[in-house]
């Protein structure tokens, strides 16, 4: 009789506990400074989720290694629904391809929850290079093996898994020269002292508009709606296809109904006609799909990541 009584009880505060949730702050950890596209993007969402969830949903930034330090600190986390992680391309898709070990398992460690938002980047090239369009660039890389170089943020940054992924699937050799960042990457493609970069419209659209550098196409299969005049390099290279992903995930084991209510208020969120103004202003395209669909969307961004650097031969240093 104990037993069953004690059972019982044990029924009725987990399902008090989940009709509770959430009765506490939640925390968003964003593992990157503030200021940054991810950081943007929580901060919007955070808004918006507080009112949703009718408690107030605390940005984090964690920033550190790349990633690596705010997605353990999400992922040694109690899976009970309070702390979320903004997750990356480099955090479920780059890093586990790049490093033999990390503190944190992608799949293991996290339950998905939504995508958020996309972004294609853009490919930008020195003013003086005589290619008008990715066809003529390739024209030109294939007419002077390993004499063109491309800059990148730094060694295992989208930029470089981009630049790379240009290089294998359009059969050229042009040289990676990485940067601390975009900035003095594309301050030296203004220079002539490399050729090209891709990066984010953010990073560089001062320059593109103020005509220091030449934009030639974005990087995603369909083209970026605040660059909608740009071709894709699709379009010369069929198949290729990179952009930079942002979404939620929680530390893995945490209950299905509150993974259902967490996706449902964002899946909300991301349907508001003034969320949807506001992340278009940042170059970024709103997403908002269930766990599902952006478990199957981050799976299949690792095994394409990954053929990348097993071919282009990429190794990042621990």
């Amino acid at each position: 009789m104990r037993l069953i009584v004690a059972c019982t009880l044990l029924v009725l505060s987990l399902v008090v506990h989940a009709q509770a949730y959430p009765n506490r702050p939640v925390k968003l950890i964003v593992a990157d400074a503030a200021g940054g596209a991810p950081d943007q993007l929580a901060r919007m969402l955070a808004e918006k989720l507080s009112i949703g969830l009718s408690q107030q949903v605390v940005v984090d930034n964690r920033a550190g290694a790349g990633g690596v330090l705010g997605a353990e600190i999400a992922a040694k986390s109690p899976p009970d629904g309070y702390t979320l992680l903004m997750t990356t391309s480099a955090i479920y898709a780059l890093l586990p391809n790049l490093r033999k070990t990390l503190p944190y398992d992608p799949v293991k460690d996290f339950v998905p929850i939504s995508r958020i938002a996309t972004a294609s980047n853009v490919l930008v090239v020195n003013n003086a290079l005589p290619a008008k369009s990715v066809a003529e660039l390739i024209k030109l890389a294939k007419e002077k093996p390993g004499q063109l170089n491309y800059a990148s943020a730094g060694l295992g940054t989208p930029a470089h898994l981009a630049g790379e992924m240009l290089n294998l699937m359009a059969d050229i050799n042009v040289v990676h020269v990485p940067y601390k960042g975009a900035a003095p990457a594309l301050q030296d493609v203004i220079a002539g002292n490399a050729q090209y970069l891709i990066t984010s419209p953010i990073a560089a659209g001062a320059h593109m508009n103020g005509g220091r550098v030449r934009a030639l196409a974005t990087t995603g299969k369909e083209r970026n709606p605040s660059l909608p005049d740009l071709p894709t390099i699709a379009d010369t290279v069929p198949g290729y296809d990179i952009t930079q992903t942002w979404g939620i995930v929680v530390p893995g084991g945490t209950p299905p109904d509150i993974v259902k209510r967490l996706s449902d208020e964002i899946a909300k969120v991301m349907k508001m006609d003034d969320m949807k103004v506001r992340v278009l202003a940042t170059g970024a395209t709103p997403a908002g799909d269930g766990p599902a669909a952006f478990d199957s969307f981050m799976a299949n961004g690792r095994k394409r990541m990954g053929d990348v650097i097993a071919k282009r031969g990429i190794v990042l240093t621990e």
